[in-house]
């Protein structure tokens, strides 16, 4: 098993694909008509659970009911809404949250603790709880039905269902964010891993308005579950930037339900780390190039740094930057608007010793520019998608971020996007 493809596939059915999961979703008209705004995932048993959240200090209703209740590291179900984020809206936004956990727990026959509760959309608007509420028990039903049917031995039915979930925790996203792969185990099992995301604007470091679920049949604790996905997050959805806002909802959620009956151990768990990392990965890039308003995926490189949290902060720092991304837009080799990035982002290095590529050009060397092809350059640039890379030459450790230009579109998008 020396090749990765040896080890793990991509297969369909997003967080539906483990054993033992199921998901829906369904238009309860929060915010828009004819569009899937309830999700409901559910696992037939308990499940192990762990979870990852903003750091804004001012964080929404539903994260602090799911943190409560993920105190014991057990779940079976979580339910999400888009169109509203119930955040800033006091007592009412309170039980808003508890009422949609409430509503699963009664119809899915499972403890209240046991169901997490997620949101996303306008900050400060009360939530439509009714809609809500009616399309929870739509969601619920029709989950229920699946599982008493045992929907899962027709799988298009049941990718479909979890399809319309990722479609469900939609907002300015274009495009939906949904993944599944198989690990084959050295003992001849297989475990399966599913995930979906959404993510369009006021995504940055330490997640913005970003939302992850992620599903495992593996046999994992929730300690060793939590460990894993901090991990994973810290490569991947924390080294994302569209526009450097931090939201309030922003939460990575993670279950292990056990039902391959597979427990990882040695290299079996090593390589279960590394899809989940793998996948993470790919799922903020989904993120960065479904970014508002985006004509370009941006990936920043930082090697030869002393620490690897000295380029972490320099490759974000970089993505995140307005005058770079502004660049990257207008195609424009400003790679002095680059290393000044690097410079404010907060790492130790020598300005004399820094080497800047766009793709395979070097722009500048030893801290200096030098000469290249202005018209090779703008080829560079004029790529859906572009590398940067910067060599410190300090040291062995590196780290990778993705982000996106700055286009007139997002400031159309955001200038609206309340009403």
């Amino acid at each position: 098993m020396s090749n990765v493809e040896d080890i793990w596939k991509s297969v369909d059915g997003g967080v539906a694909a483990p054993k033992g999961f199921y998901a829906v979703g369904v238009q309860a008209g929060i915010k828009y008509k004819d569009k899937y705004d309830i999700a409901l995932v559910f696992s037939q048993v308990q499940a192990q659970a762990a979870g990852v959240y903003t750091r804004n200090l001012v964080k929404a209703h539903p994260l602090y009911l799911t943190q409560r209740h993920l105190q014991n590291g057990l779940a079976q179900a979580i339910v999400i809404n888009s169109g509203n984020a119930n955040a800033c809206v006091g007592e009412s936004g309170d039980q808003a949250a508890l009422a949609m956990a409430q509503i699963v727990a009664m119809f899915m026959a499972v403890p209240l603790e046991d169901v997490l509760v997620a949101s996303t959309g306008v900050i400060g608007v009360e939530m439509p709880l009714d809609k809500v509420l009616t399309g929870i028990r739509a969601a619920s039903s029709e989950l229920l039905m699946d599982v008493v049917k045992g929907i899962r031995g027709q799988k298009e039915t049941a990718y479909d269902g979890a399809h319309r979930a990722a479609l469900a925790i939609m907002t300015t996203d274009t495009t939906v964010k949904e993944r599944a792969c198989e690990l084959l185990c050295s003992q001849g099992g297989v475990v399966t891993l599913g995930g979906m995301a959404k993510g369009s604007g006021m995504i940055h470091p330490n997640m913005g308005t970003m939302l992850g679920f992620l599903t495992t049949d593996a046999n994992l604790a929730a300690s060793e579950l939590q460990r894993i996905l901090r991990e994973a997050v810290d490569e991947s959805f924390n080294m994302v930037t569209i526009d450097g806002d931090t939201s309030t909802n922003d939460m990575v959620l993670f279950l292990a339900n056990g039902a391959s009956e597979m427990t990882l151990s040695g290299e079996d768990l090593l390589n279960f780390e590394k899809m989940v990392k793998m996948m993470c990965v790919q799922l903020a890039q989904d993120i960065a190039r479904d970014g508002e308003g985006a004509s370009k995926f941006m990936e920043v490189t930082v090697s030869g740094a002393k620490t690897k949290d000295d380029a972490r902060k320099i490759a974000k720092s970089i993505c995140g930057s307005s005058l770079v991304k502004t660049a990257l837009f207008g195609e424009d080799a400003n790679w002095g608007r680059i290393f000044t990035a690097a410079g404010y982002a907060g790492a130790e290095f020598d300005p004399g010793l820094v080497d800047i590529l766009l793709g395979d050009l070097i722009v500048a060397q030893a801290g200096k520019g030098v000469a290249f092809s202005e018209e090779k350059a703008k080829e560079i640039l004029g790529l859906k998608d572009v590398q940067i890379s910067l060599n410190l030459h300090l040291g062995k450790e590196q780290a990778t971020a993705w982000g996106c230009d700055l286009t007139h579109e997002y400031v159309t998008i955001n200038g609206s996007y309340r009403t």
